[in-house]
Formats: structure tokens, sequence, C-alpha cells
């Protein structure tokens, strides 16, 4: 499987958004739509800070 969890960097934390997400989605400026493998879609405004495939994880910021 190829899902990945999506965070979001704040306060110095990751927060979980969503997971399983199997498409990122770009919506204009700095803000994305996360769809995952249920159907499931969450949008979030911020920055891409990382993508790793290989770890299985997406983090957004501020």
């Amino acid at each position: 499987m190829c899902e990945a969890s999506a965070f979001y960097f704040k306060d110095g934390k990751e927060e979980l958004v969503l997971e399983s997400v199997d498409e990122v989605l770009p919506e204009g400026d700095n803000r994305f739509r996360l769809v995952n493998i249920f159907g499931e879609q969450k949008v979030v405004e911020g920055k891409l800070k990382v993508m790793n495939l290989v770890s299985h994880k997406i983090v957004f910021e501020e």
C-alpha cells in the first residue's frame, strides 16, 4: 500500500489531519484537498513542509 498519513505542523507539534491519503490535489495558493482510500476528503490551508513517501508521511504548515 502506498497511502500516507497527513499532518499539520503547528505550535511545534504535528496534528493528524487524515489517514490513508492517496491523493493530494492543489486547489489554489496554499490550499490542498486530501482524499483517502475511503473517499473521505479534507481541505488543508498552508504550505507543504515535507512529503516522505518511504515513511508514508505528508506534513503541512502555516
